[in-house]
Order: C-alpha cells, then sequence, then structure tokens
C-alpha cells in the first residue's frame, strides 16, 4: 500500500487539522494588517473562531488520549489473576494517569474494615510503612456516599477545615474514588498530593472512576481466583492426604460400579488378591474375585436388592498362588452426595495369617495354662525364674507300659490322649498350671503365677476329677482299653521361670518338693491319690482321708508321712 492510499487514525487526523488551523491564523494574522479595518474586524473574528476551534481539537485529543489510556491499562490488568500482581499495576497507573505524588488502594478485609491493600508512589515504588498515612475524612466520606470526591487544597477546603489527619500530614491535592462491583463497594481508590495545590481537575476525576469501574472488576476477579486457587490446593491437599489414608488403610478397599466393573483398589487390596492396581481397576468383580466368585455373587447381589451392608462375611476357599486362605468381606452401597446408589463397595480382609495364630494360640493354651499365658510378655523374656510356693500334682497312667507293646501305634496314641485329655481338663478347670507331659503322666502345679489361697484343696479337687473321669471313660472304651492312674501332692517352695535357650524354652517349676510329688505318684497304687502330711495340713478339714504307710523315698533320709484322699467333706 503506497502513501497516497494508506488509512490515516483519528489522532493523525486530529493533528493534521489542528496544524492546519494554526497555519491559517498565522496567514490570517498577516492578511490583517494589509486590509481595511472592517475587513480586519472579519479577520479577528475568523481569528478567534479558529482559536476555540483549536482548543476543542486539544481537548479532544487529550480525551482521545485518556481513552486509549484506558484501553491499555485495562488489557494490562486482565492480563493477571494474580492479586498483587493486579493491585499493583492499578497503582502504578493511577499515579501515571492523575500525576499524583502517591496513590493507596484500600479494600474490606474479612472483618469489613477498610484496610491499605497497596500503597506506590511516583517513582512506581512501594510506600515505606511511616507515610501510609491517608485522610481518614476524605475516605470515610467516599465509603458513606459512595460517590468520587475531589479537593484542589484541603487545607483550604471548608468541607474538612480541622480535620486531624489532614491538617497533621499537610494533605493539600486529593482525589478518592469508590470501588464497585455489582452496586457493591468493595474498596476506595485515593491518590494525593502533599506539595501542590490544584493537580486534580474533574478530567482526573472523571478519569479515574471510569479507569476504577475497570479496576474493581479486575481486582473482584483477581480476588475470587485467588479465593479458588486457595480452595482448590485445600482440596488438593485434603485430596492427597485422602490418597495417603487410602493407601495407608491395612484392609483392602475395591469399589465397582453397577455394571461390577472396578472403579477404585487400595495397595492392601493389590497385596492380598497378588496383583497390581492396573490389573485390578477397569476389570469385572467376577473375574478379579474368580476364586471367591460363587460364594460371593449371592451377597452382593443381596446388598443390591437390599441397599443394605453385609458385614464379617468371611469366606474359607483355595487362591490359586496361596492355597488354602480365609478371607472377610464387608460389603455396602457405594453412594454418591445425593444419597444415590452407583455401586459397591468392598472392604476385604486376609485372615490367614491371624487363624493360623490363633489356631496355634489355642493349640498352645492346652499345652499350657492360659494363665500362665497372660504373664509371658514375649518381648520382656528372660532365662531364669523367681521363687513361690506351690502345689504340685504328678499324675500317671498305670500299665500303659504293658498296654502299648499289644497296640498299633495310631491306635496307642489316639488312646493315651483320651487319658491325658481328661487329666488336662481336670487341671485347667481348677485353673491350675500344666507344666508338662510326660510320656504317659502328667506334670502340674497350683499357686503361679495367679496366687491362689485354697491352691493344695484345688489339686486335690483335680485329683478327685481325674479319678472321675477315668471312670467315665470306662464307660466309653472297650474293656480291653480300660487303664488305672495314680495321684501324688505335695507342697512346697519352687523356683518358677524360662529354662533353656533362646531358642527353645521351657516354663517350669522346679524344686525339690516338685521331686517329693513325683515320688509320692510313683509310689500310688492303682486309681490311688496320695498326698503328703505338709499337703495334707492344708486340706484336712476340706477332705476325707486315711493314712498311709510311711514311703522312704529316693533322696530321703527320713520316711514321709503320706494320706490317702477318698473324697471331699
Amino acid at each position: 500500500m503506497n502513501e497516497q492510499t494508506r488509512p490515516t487514525t483519528i489522532p493523525d487526523q486530529l493533528l493534521t487539522l489542528g496544524l492546519q488551523a494554526g497555519k491559517i491564523r498565522s496567514e490570517l494574522e498577516a492578511a490583517r494588517l494589509k486590509l481595511p479595518k472592517n475587513t480586519t474586524d472579519d479577520l479577528y473574528y475568523l481569528e478567534s473562531t479558529l482559536g476555540q476551534i483549536g482548543e476543542k481539537i486539544e481537548a479532544f485529543q487529550r480525551e482521545h488520549s485518556n481513552m486509549l489510556a484506558l484501553a491499555n491499562i485495562g488489557q494490562v490488568i486482565n492480563s493477571s489473576l494474580e492479586l498483587d500482581e493486579v493491585l499493583t499495576i492499578v497503582m502504578d497507573n493511577i499515579v501515571q494517569l492523575t500525576k499524583a505524588e502517591r496513590g493507596f488502594l484500600m479494600l474490606r478485609d474479612d472483618k469489613g474494615q477498610m484496610v491499605i491493600r497497596m500503597a506506590r508512589n511516583w517513582e512506581m515504588e512501594s510506600v515505606n510503612s511511616s507515610e501510609l498515612t491517608v485522610s481518614r475524612s476524605v475516605v470515610g466520606r467516599v465509603i458513606e456516599t459512595g460517590e468520587s470526591l475531589i479537593t484542589t487544597n484541603a487545607q483550604e477546603d471548608q468541607r474538612f477545615m480541622g480535620q486531624e489527619s489532614i491538617v497533621a500530614f499537610n494533605l493539600r491535592s486529593i482525589l478518592c474514588v469508590p470501588l464497585k462491583v455489582k452496586n457493591d463497594l468493595i474498596g476506595v481508590i485515593y491518590a494525593d498530593n502533599r506539595i501542590r495545590t490544584g493537580i486534580f481537575a474533574e478530567s482526573e476525576r472523571n478519569l479515574l472512576v471510569a479507569f476504577a469501574n475497570q479496576a474493581a472488576v479486575a481486582i473482584e476477579n483477581a480476588r475470587l481466583f485467588s479465593s479458588l486457587k486457595h480452595t482448590l490446593e485445600e482440596v488438593t491437599e485434603l485430596k492427597n492426604m485422602m490418597d495417603n489414608i487410602f493407601a495407608s488403610i491395612t484392609s483392602g478397599v475395591i469399589t465397582a460400579d453397577i455394571q461390577d466393573q472396578i472403579t477404585l483398589t487400595n495397595r492392601a487390596a493389590e497385596r492380598i488378591l497378588g496383583s497390581a492396581s492396573s490389573d485390578i481397576v477397569g476389570h469385572s468383580l467376577a473375574e478379579t474375585l474368580a476364586s471367591v466368585s460363587t460364594e460371593l455373587q449371592p451377597h452382593l447381589t443381596e446388598v443390591r436388592q437390599t441397599d443394605k451392608a453385609i458385614a464379617d462375611l468371611e469366606i474359607s476357599h483355595h487362591f490359586p498362588t496361596r492355597g488354602i486362605v480365609d478371607w472377610r468381606f464387608n460389603l455396602s452401597p457405594l453412594k454418591d452426595a445425593g444419597q444415590k446408589t452407583q455401586g459397591i463397595a468392598i472392604v476385604l480382609d486376609d485372615l490367614t495369617e491371624r487363624k493360623k495364630l490363633e489356631a496355634q494360640r489355642r493349640l498352645f493354651e492346652r499345652m499350657v495354662s492360659p494363665a500362665v499365658i497372660e504373664q509371658l510378655d514375649p518381648n520382656s523374656l528372660q532365662l531364669g525364674g523367681k521363687r513361690a510356693t506351690i502345689t504340685a500334682l504328678f499324675a500317671d497312667i498305670r500299665g500303659f507300659t504293658t498296654f502299648s507293646e499289644k497296640q498299633e501305634a495310631e491306635q496307642l496314641v489316639k488312646i493315651l490322649n483320651r487319658y491325658l485329655a481328661a487329666m488336662a481338663d481336670a487341671v485347667l478347670a481348677q485353673e491350675g498350671t500344666i507344666d508338662k507331659f510326660m510320656g504317659d503322666a502328667i506334670m502340674a502345679w497350683f499357686n503361679a503365677p495367679i496366687p491362689q489361697p485354697d491352691h493344695t484343696l484345688r489339686a486335690v479337687k483335680t485329683a478327685l476329677t481325674i479319678r472321675d473321669s477315668v471312670e467315665g471313660l470306662y464307660k466309653e472304651l472297650p474293656p480291653e482299653f480300660h487303664l488305672a492312674f495314680g495321684a501324688g501332692i505335695h507342697c512346697g517352695d519352687a523356683v518358677l521361670g524360662l529354662i533353656g535357650t533362646e531358642k527353645r524354652l521351657e516354663y517350669t517349676a522346679i524344686s525339690d518338693s516338685v521331686n517329693t510329688a513325683k515320688r509320692i505318684q510313683e509310689n500310688s497304687a492303682k486309681n490311688q491319690i496320695l498326698i503328703s502330711r505338709v499337703a495334707y495340713d492344708h486340706v484336712k478339714k476340706e477332705v476325707n482321708a486315711k493314712p498311709h504307710a510311711e514311703m522312704l523315698l529316693k533322696g530321703k533320709t527320713q520316711p514321709l508321712e503320706v494320706y490317702e484322699i477318698l473324697g471331699l467333706k
């Protein structure tokens, strides 16, 4: 495009007109000096008219320049959604547009109070904290009326005569306009000059009002963005926390939609199922839980139909990579915020190891008194023991050696367990402690680890129960399986504790009194219960007994006085 056809802008056209008007005035001045008076008057009139046209053209140029500035500033302040950045841009442009010394932007805080959020000076620098002083009366009036306010010399303005802040801070030219969003006053823009008077005119006020309208929208957008950003950060933080909690839950969690397609799972579920999340999410429940699908499906259907949860559903099944496993399911409807069911939630726990430990504990409790188990702290087990007074009981099966020679091993163990079980049940019924099984015999004691004031009587009751249990077995077993028993009871001090090594420990009682009880038992006759004199003195008021021949026990220099227990009084 050549120079002749290139379009010109409005500012270019106005500038050309202004130049032409000036040139015409110069030519008229020169011509006026050469013309008659009446013609000269006409030229004066024409010159005056041209002057007015020129002033209007200049005013229009200023107005147009301000409009362009507003448009450019509007683009700038709307180019960012960061509140502090927007506030800085707003205030720097205000100072530049109004030629103020300082500019302040005040916004309502959470308590509804107007506070200074941004203060800038003509050098585009932040105002020092020591200079953060504004006319409270001017700001208060703008807030109260919602109208802009201008004063060319606050020191002489009758509206503010005697106002403390104006006098104290020597405020002169002041311009203050409201910031409104949908008729709600969110703040004010305040500009002043403490040195010069009359620097603000109606044109600056109009310009600042127009600018404030744009700035208010930009500030509100930035505030909304900041609030949204803060909310998003909180939601993200909450989501991360929930993700961490969800990942750290020891129970497996699986959710599925109404088509039974898995939508979510956690690490525990991956571990229990032995599959990665990518192999679970997006697959069907029937496929993922194939090993229990047949048993689980009716319960899933029930949850969907009744919209009610099912708790503590235990299923033992064969898992391809682990063999027999025990799983516990908690099934519940998966609801959205509107309480509409969108699928199903499954909480899965692997009970295999727990069940194994429980079975081992039950087995352990059959070998060791539960009272002893409760006293043992696995984290503080130490070799050694402590002294205590106990009543020791030994009981064995008579004639078992001869009996065993005639039986198959499997049958022998079966019969032996019947008799030993009867003995063990009798001990545990009196809260005694089974020390050990020794072939066809059982060793137990009372009064430890839990004190039992009637410990000797408990031992006697145990022996009597064993006798009754053996007679009961006679009714259940063929005559060839009828075996007798013998029991010995003695009371005295013993050291109880852990004996052995760290790899193999045994909780037992060691003392001469324990050996004495064993020797008494060895000398008892068929189905006979013998008790030492020391033990008898503890229970003679509660039992029926008769003296037995004194015994000279191995390792003893003096014979031992013994009684035979007949029953309870």
